[in-house]
């Protein structure tokens, strides 16, 4: 009897001919690119160095497009946007050591927002593996280390033979949910070695699918469907599982409202009667979700800015979709439901029962009017108008890329992202520098739509020599910088909490000017002209830079008490 499990399938003359007969000049870093072209990638992001020659070498032989960065942090990012716009494991090429090091806060930042990237460094020599002390260029005890508290695994190569099959590991990992940055350390002279293995051609790596366990799911419809005021909150998980059309549905089915966090943004639609849009720093909205007598959160683990700094105490039932296993129940008690999410609200919305409520869409409208008046009471008409004057400018399918900058604040919580994968921003981690390099990696993945970055000066100063990047390869990214001369919500933070600023205030470029030395074209806007300004930039072909010197001020906070 011959058994599924048994079938082998035989290759076809051409691939015994390639196998047999391989061409002649390729080296290990050929493998590294065969196996990802087998997988399915088109286009790979880096920086070369001395140890990972090879695989530069062999990308020349590849039909994969390079995108070459000038910081292979910024190579990082753009990668992560990659991989956040396609749902794809964007390849990030490095060398060893310095330059495998320099990617790891964007890496953090992947995976924090679990964007699919796989990072494949070179090593020393195999020789020198091991931890012994031998003095090779770019030498660490033990480079995997720096790895692993970072990315999802690691897997180190010895020989060629083990290239594709440790590749095609580390590319499953990165796309099994929840998706995740990985990555793969091959030693020079494995990659630089002439090889007589034959070419690679497709491989399988396809992830298994995480599903919900049916008994709880079975539980969580029951919940949802006899709860008096349910309430949802949908995280970067729902954006991620492509599942924002079943969270409508399901929320539709329950009469609920729903919130979306910072990392969730695009997850339900702004304007629907039933969202509670993204108002998460606010108590008016700490507070309609803590009267909840069943809350549903989808991708979500209910981090410090989703739970309003963890002032978030919720009196009723907790019902947690997540498929990070470590999110699980890590802030709050509830039922756990273990599941990629478009599989999990795809079992929820077969089993609960409609749930009529005609007041559900009376209590939004209460909730959005109290916040509303609470900003309007802080006097803060200029940011309000310079992020509709942004909202207005950008396209409604093109999508934006945040830094840690105040607008930036202020999006998270105000801005309408128009689209389900359409706004991204650095609050998985943190770290500044993050909104061009990733626009410029979005920008990459689909390059028929203008895409928006925005920065703050201080911000700029960490990704301004990708402006050559930008014009290298003629990339359609506009980036905004907001000058206001310094850490603008460092110099706020401190001034509150100590009465004065320190190490805030920066001394910058012209902006524009050095724009232009770049061959990019730059224009100083006002508040008054931003939205003209901005909407010229977008339309016009290739990358422009928009500075805007303001000051801007943050909304009051309210997790710190009265």
């Amino acid at each position: 009897m011959t058994h599924d499990h048994d079938l082998v399938l035989s290759p076809t003359p051409a691939q015994t001919e390639a196998a047999l007969n391989p061409p002649p000049g390729r080296n290990g870093g050929d493998l590294v690119v065969e196996t990802l072209a087998g997988l399915g990638a088109t286009t790979v992001f880096g920086l070369p160095g001395q140890h990972a020659l090879g695989m530069f070498d062999a990308l020349r032989r590849s039909a994969l497009r390079y995108v070459g960065l000038r910081v292979e942090n910024n190579a990082g990012f753009a990668a992560d946007a990659y991989g956040r716009i396609t749902g794809e494991a964007a390849p990030l090429l490095l060398s060893t050591g310095p330059g495998a090091l320099t990617s790891l806060a964007a890496l953090q930042e992947a995976a924090a927002a679990s964007a699919p990237v796989l990072a494949i460094s070179s090593q020393i020599p195999t020789a020198g593996l091991g931890g012994g002390r031998h003095g090779y260029l770019h030498e660490l005890p033990d480079q995997a280390a720096s790895f692993r508290g970072v990315v999802k695994s690691v897997h180190t190569v010895r020989t060629q033979s083990q290239i594709p099959s440790a590749i095609a590991a580390a590319w499953q990992s990165a796309l099994t949910a929840p998706h995740g940055p990985v990555g793969v350390e091959i030693p020079q002279d494995v990659l630089l070695a002439e090889t007589a293995l034959p070419v690679v051609t497709a491989m399988d790596a396809t992830p298994a699918d995480l599903a919900p366990r049916p008994e709880l799911t079975a539980v969580a419809a029951d919940l949802l469907s006899r709860a008096s005021r349910p309430a949802i909150i949908a995280g970067g998980g729902v954006v991620r599982a492509d599942a924002s059309g079943k969270l409508e549905a399901l929320a539709e089915q329950l009469n609920a409202p729903v919130v979306t966090t910072f990392g969730g943004k695009g997850a339900f639609p702004w304007e629907h009667p039933l969202s509670l849009q993204s108002w998460l720093e606010d108590r008016h909205t700490t507070d309609f979700l803590e009267d909840a007598d069943v809350l549903l959160v989808v991708g979500s683990g209910l981090g410090e800015l989703s739970s309003n700094y963890h002032t978030f105490k919720p009196r009723g039932r907790v019902i947690q979709i997540e498929a990070d296993l470590g999110k699980l129940e890590s802030n709050h008690p509830a039922l756990g439901i273990h599941a990629d999410a478009r599989l999990a609200l795809q079992a929820l919305l077969e089993t609960v029962r409609e749930r009529p409520d005609a007041s559900a869409r009376d209590r939004v409208r209460d909730l959005l009017a109290k916040v509303a008046d609470r900003i309007s009471a802080q006097q803060l008409t200029l940011e309000q108008d310079v992020l509709a004057s942004v909202r207005r400018a950008l396209p409604a399918d093109s999508p934006s890329f945040w830094d840690m900058t105040i607008l930036a604040y202020w999006a998270w919580s105000a801005f309408d992202p128009r689209g389900t994968n359409t706004m991204h921003s650095a609050q998985g981690a943190g770290g500044l520098g993050y909104g061009f390099p990733a626009a410029l990696g979005a920008a990459a993945a689909d390059p028929t739509r203008p895409v928006l970055a925005v920065s703050g000066d201080g911000g700029a100063l960490y990704s301004i020599a990708e402006l050559a990047t930008a014009r290298q390869y003629d990339l359609p990214v506009t980036w905004l910088i907001v000058d206001d001369g310094g850490y603008g919500i460092l110099r706020e933070y401190m001034t509150d909490a100590f009465g004065q600023a320190t190490a805030t205030e920066l001394t910058r470029p012209d902006y524009v000017a050095l724009a232009e030395s770049f061959g990019v074209p730059g224009v100083r806007t006002t508040p008054q002209t931003l939205e003209q300004d901005l909407a010229k930039a977008l339309a016009a072909p290739g990358p422009s830079v928009v500075v805007l010197p303001a000051v801007l001020r943050m909304f009051a906070p309210t997790h710190l008490g009265e």
